[in-house]
């Protein structure tokens, strides 16, 4: 059964998100508030992998696109914050992250990208090529084409204990995709990706492990694209 996203849904229904389209590019500066972003409908990443957390924040995402992009904003209702990791593809998910999974089309076996964030912006981007393939470190030239912006510093330590708010965005070029995958499906409608979107926190005093997309595993674990949920582009 195919669930399109609504609110919250029972836990082992494949997550649908309706992707809206922006008639002209906005700008990247983490304002989950300002205009562009308020009728896009959130989608919210509230199941957890392994045990349930005894602190599990509420973070919401939502997701549009244009004619040469993807726009992704995360906002994240936390606490036990903090982030270290400051370089490119440092291992940021030991931070206070949230991170973005997806196949620029239906087909997982051509592989698929995982864009890794921490609250101070820093980032980890991988293509994976398959299972039993590995995977491709994107350079940091061509990550650099991505347009990222970020409420809290880059280094958060030591670790925030008390509720705080924090916001990720970026806007990711369509066209660096093709350089990793097969025929990329630009978004248009009716065009379907597979993705996940997941919330972490490896070395929290309070650790946790959220996702978007029902992902049945005992342990927490995120590269399984057999679980991602689907984005409908509008």
């Amino acid at each position: 059964m195919i669930l399109i996203f609504t609110g919250c849904v029972p836990s082992k229904e494949k997550s649908v998100y309706i992707v809206e389209k922006f008639s002209e590019p906005i700008e990247i500066n983490s304002d989950w508030e300002k205009e562009s972003w308020k009728n896009i409908p959130a989608l919210h990443v509230n199941k957890h992998m392994g045990e349930d957390p005894d602190h599990k924040p509420k973070v919401q995402v939502k997701v549009a696109y244009d004619n040469e992009a993807i726009y992704v904003i995360f906002r994240v209702e936390d606490q036990y914050v903090k982030c270290i990791m400051d370089q490119y593809l440092d291992p940021v998910s030991r931070d206070s992250t949230v991170e973005f999974f997806f196949t620029p089309g239906d087909d997982i076996s051509k592989g698929y990208f995982n864009l890794e964030v921490n609250c101070g912006g820093t980032a980890l981007f991988k293509f994976q090529k398959g299972e039993g393939k590995g995977y491709e470190e994107i350079p940091e030239s061509v990550f650099g084409e991505i347009d990222i912006a970020h409420s809290l510093p880059r280094i958060v330590y030591p670790e925030i204990k008390d509720p705080i708010t924090w916001t990720i965005e970026y806007r990711i070029p369509v066209n660096i995709l093709s350089r990793y995958y097969d025929e990329v499906d630009f978004p248009a409608p009716g065009v379907e990706w597979k993705a996940n979107f997941y919330k972490i926190a490896d070395d929290s005093s309070h650790p946790h492990w959220l996702t978007w997309s029902h992902v049945d595993h005992p342990e927490p674990r995120f590269h399984l694209p057999q679980f991602f949920g689907t984005l409908r582009f509008k």
